[in-house]
């Protein structure tokens, strides 16, 4: 079975991504993160269609302790996060946390 991308923050977020052809989102306006974030966030982990799931980094303060944690944690799916915070590094650790191994690492031997 394959599996998709899902995308969870404001509409503003989604829409770049839905264009892109994401057909899986979550909009949660800025006004209601706090309310809602956790139930979207959750719903993306636990849809079993999902193999991917895309937040701005920013949003992760919005949610609660014991989600931010399964968000963090997750390997299956996979959480990226992406925007202003996230750097080369932090991408770079979620791919290795989500395959196994540092596909940038380089051999110095060569």
């Amino acid at each position: 079975m394959s599996q998709e991308i899902a995308v969870v923050g404001s509409p503003e977020f989604t829409t770049g991504f839905r264009l892109a052809g994401v057909r899986r989102f979550e909009n949660v306006p800025d006004d209601e993160k706090d309310e809602r974030l956790d139930d979207a966030a959750t719903a993306a982990l636990e849809d079993e269609g999902v193999g991917i799931v895309v937040m701005h980094d920013d949003d992760l303060e919005h949610l609660s302790r014991n989600v931010r944690q399964e968000v963090e944690t997750s390997v299956e799916p996979v959480v990226v996060t992406i925007g202003s915070g996230t750097g080369g590094g932090g991408l770079r650790d979620q791919i290795k946390r989500a395959i196994g191994i540092d596909l940038m690492d380089e051999d110095e031997d060569s």
